[in-house]
Parts: C-alpha cells; structure tokens; sequence
C-alpha cells in the first residue's frame, strides 16, 4: 500500500510539471540556427594526438592516436555482479526510501570500519526519492552476479545512516526533478568532507531558482553542518550541477592549481551544453570555508556548444554522436598502479536513427509523437542532426505521460576521455570544446532493464527506456566502480560493481 502511494505520489509530481515544461520552452525555445564557428585552435600531435577535422559540424576536434597503452580501456573493466539497496522500514515516511531513487553516489573509504573482510570495505553515501532528495549511508555487501537478472538473488546493503536532510537550508526552493551531486573529499584544508551540488529541471527564475549550487557537509546526518553554497564561478547552473567527482591529487596540483574536484552537468536538449561539462575546482582555496555566495574560481575542462546561451551561441559543437535525449549522471577519474588512466561519465545514450521532443509512441519506436504545439524550434532530427520529413513530424494519441526529448534508441554507456587532452585544456592550449572520448562501452548487457519497468509511463519501455542509469562512485584503491541502474529492483536502484584492472 506504502509503495503504491509512493507511485503515485512520484507520478503526480511529474504530471504537475508538464504544465512548468512547456510555458518554459514556449518562453525560452531556441531554435536551431546555422553560424560562424569560431577558429578552432592550433596544436601540434603531441603525446599521440591529433587535430581532426568533422567532429562538432565542421569544427576540429582532438582524437586520441598512437599509443594507447596509458589508458584505461573496455576490455580493462570486468564486471563483478550487483547488490540491493534496503527496503523501506515498517511504520518509517515512505519518502524516506531508495524507491524513485538513485540519483548520486559517492564512496567513503573510512564507512563501516567494522564491517566484514569481503574485499568489499568502506561504504557509499546515495540519494533517496527524487522529490527530496535525502541522503543515507549504506555498507557494501558482496555483489553477485545474477544469471537471471532477478534483484531476489542479490545481496542486500545494510543501512548505516538513514535519509537525512543536507541542504542546509540552501536548496529547498529546488523541489522540481531536483538533480543532486555527491563527492566524499579527505584533504589536510577541510578533513573529511562530502562535496554537494543541487539543481533542478528548471533553473530560470531569479533569486529562487537562480541560486548558489555547491557546498559541503560533515559525515555525520545527524549534524552534518553544511557549509555553502557557492557558484561555479559565472557558469550557466545547467552545465555544473549535477556530479562531482575527485581529481587525482598529481593531476590536479600540476594542471588545475590544486582544485582536486571535478563538477557539471549534462541537461537535455543541449541547455548545458552539447555533451558531459566538466570544471575543476577546489572550494578551500577561498576561504574554510567560502563565505555564502562566493563565486569559486574554476577550470574548464569540456564544455559543448550550448543551445541555451546568453547571448545566443551560434556554434555547433558537440560530443560525436549527440542527441537532446542524451543522459550522463555521473562520471569518475580513474587511474592505476601502473600508469593508465582515463575520464569516464556514465549515463543513457540516445542511440536511435531519430529523436525529437514529445512522447512515446503507443504504435512503436520507430514512429516520432512530436509536440505540436511548439513552431518556433526543431523538435523531431534525424541521429546525424537534420530536420525529420515533415510527414513523420507530429503528434499523435495514446501516448505515455512523459514529455520530454525521445530517442528511437537508447543505450547505457561508459565514455572515456583521454586526462592528458584535459591537461591541454586547462594549460589553454585546446578549448574545452575540443575533447571527445576516445572509446565508449555499452554496458546494457551487465543490466537487470526489467521490460516494463514498475513506471513504464515515465521510464518508457523495450528500446526506448530512458533512466537506466543513475549516480557513479568510485573506489580508487581498489579501483571499483559503483554504478546506478534505476527501476531494476521494482521502482527501486540496484547497484552495479565494475573492476578496472
């Protein structure tokens, strides 16, 4: 009963936002325009790169070539199994739960100091129910790889600390599809710290939703004495809050000054920027911490063409293979023992031949259901980024109840960028539109992807479920890596463990 009111509790919440949606796109649509690029920048094919031309519609881009030893590769991550978050505790808030939840990750190397020598030591702090976005502490029980796909022969993660607030006080106005970023950070500066960014779906209303997105909390949820929040220096919130994740120390101190953590966001349908953003920055080094309001000094590190700049951005580039339906939740910075390493974001591709703004269609994937009461913006492209044929571009009835941007096809990925094009980057030697993975993997396979899902009418179903994957942590001792996958356990997250070796 618990669960079903949940459901639909988490089902209003969305359809009250469809309304929000659209007088937003009608008032800030952005149409897509053809413009001058700017010159791309000159680089010599240092360390095994080169400048390419194609990759952002006519721009150059930076391709990883020649000798790839010094990467992290695919065929280096082994998938280890999965393991179930805790259910809801009888007679507790139902919002208090993992259910519609998921969103952020983040590892503690230090958690559950008692716990059992399973080679699975510390623990991971996540985000609970979307709407409020609560934070808990949870051991790492031993994953297990299921044959069958079925949550039921999974271990399950024991609860150290249950939900709690962290905000602060700072980000309660951001209740609409808040988007929430975790990273646990132990530095001489601040001690042990667990880095925050919040947002939302829409960011657009001065004082209340145009505010501060970052800070840092104690370990403790029951007093976690949150300090913030801070800007990201004068970037766009659509491009910084939505993941953080830590900076190798050498990294860092030699190209970022010091700035050991790594934040942004990747919005739907471009507002961020065509593709994952990435920033470097360190809260510490203004102040212990920053007074409120504090405009942080960042690095850009990847930032994409946005399609909701101020003054308009009349550039086009864009992570290869971009579509508006791209979802990247989190990412990590691995390295090794010997030497490799690599940047990866992890998150639902759109995939498909098209994809375009407006619904599901009831008749199959491949048939577009396009809002029609937008005209001022393209709203169903092709996968290369051409308008659709007029007589497939339009709406349709029996549709599901999620609004947003559609793919014929999706998949879940892990991208990997190459950290020594970063360091160009930061050096101002490339701009940080010039990045591009230098591999990708599909990691649908390892997946449970239940078909359909407990809510298919907001995760869609078959080849174009969306939000199959939530927040990423990583263990870089071990060199583990957490990763989310949404509504595999009923309306509950899973947890799924890779192994770089």
């Amino acid at each position: 009963m618990k669960k079903a009111l949940l459901n639909k509790k988490y089902f209003l919440i969305w359809a009250a936002l469809f309304v929000i949606a659209l007088a937003s796109i009608l008032i800030f649509s952005c149409t897509e325009r053809e413009g001058a690029l700017p010159e791309p920048l000159e680089t010599e094919s240092a360390n095994g790169r080169e400048l390419t031309g194609g990759g952002a519609a006519g721009g150059d881009y930076v391709k990883t070539t020649g000798d790839t030893s010094r990467l992290v590769q695919p065929t280096d991550i082994e998938y280890l199994g999965a393991f179930r978050l805790p259910d809801i505790v009888e007679g507790a808030d139902p919002d208090l739960a993992w259910e519609y939840g998921g969103g952020a990750l983040t590892y503690r190397p230090t958690g559950d100091a008692s716990g059992p020598k399973d080679g699975f030591p510390g623990s991971l702090y996540g985000v609970g129910f979307e709407p409020l976005s609560r934070v808990s502490e949870f051991a790492i029980p031993a994953p297990v790889i299921s044959s069958l796909k079925n949550p039921e022969e999974l271990n399950t993660a024991e609860t150290l600390q249950g939900f709690s607030d962290v905000g602060g006080g700072h980000f309660d106005a951001l209740t609409e599809l808040p988007r929430v970023g975790l990273c646990y950070l132990s530095i001489p500066e601040t001690g042990e710290k667990i880095h925050l960014c919040w947002g939302q779906h829409f960011q657009d209303e001065e004082g209340e939703t145009i505010i501060p997105s970052h800070a840092w909390f104690d370990l403790n949820l029951k007093s976690p004495n949150t300090m913030g929040a801070w800007w990201i220096g004068n970037q766009s919130l659509y491009s910084v809050d939505k993941y953080i994740f830590e900076i190798p120390k050498e990294w860092a101190d030699r190209y970022a000054g010091g700035r050991y953590l790594a934040t942004g966001r990747y919005r739907d349908g471009g507002w961020s920027g065509k593709g994952p953003s990435l920033f470097a920055y360190g809260p510490w080094l203004s102040g212990n911490p920053p007074v409120n309001g504090e405009r942080l000094k960042e690095i850009p590190l990847i930032l994409y063409s946005h399609t909701r700049a101020d003054p308009f951005d009349t550039t086009d580039f864009h992570l290869n293979g971009y579509q508006h339906p791209d979802e990247w939740e989190g990412g990590a910075w691995l390295n090794t023992g010997d030497g490799r390493s690599a940047v990866i974001f992890v998150g639902t591709k759109g995939t498909g031949e098209r994809y375009w703004y407006g619904w599901m269609h009831p008749d199959g994937p491949d048939k577009p259901c396009v809002e029609d009461e937008i005209t001022d913006m393209v709203l169903c492209l092709n996968a290369d980024g051409t308008p659709c044929p007029p007589e497939i571009t339009k709406g349709c009835s029996g549709h599901n109840a999620d609004r947003g941007w559609w793919s014929t096809d999706y998949s879940a990925q892990i991208i990997f960028y190459d950290p020594s094009v970063l360091a160009e980057v930061a050096d101002g030697k490339l701009a940080p539109y010039q990045p591009q993975p230098y591999i990708v993997l599909d990691i649908d396979k390892y997946l449970f992807l239940p078909n359909p899902t407990a809510d298919p009418s907001v995760t869609g179903k078959g080849a174009q479920r969306k939000y199959r994957i939530g927040g990423t942590a990583y263990d870089r001792e071990r060199g583990h890596i957490y990763v989310i996958e949404r509504f595999a356990d009923g309306v509950k997250p899973v947890v799924h463990v890779f192994r770089v070796r």
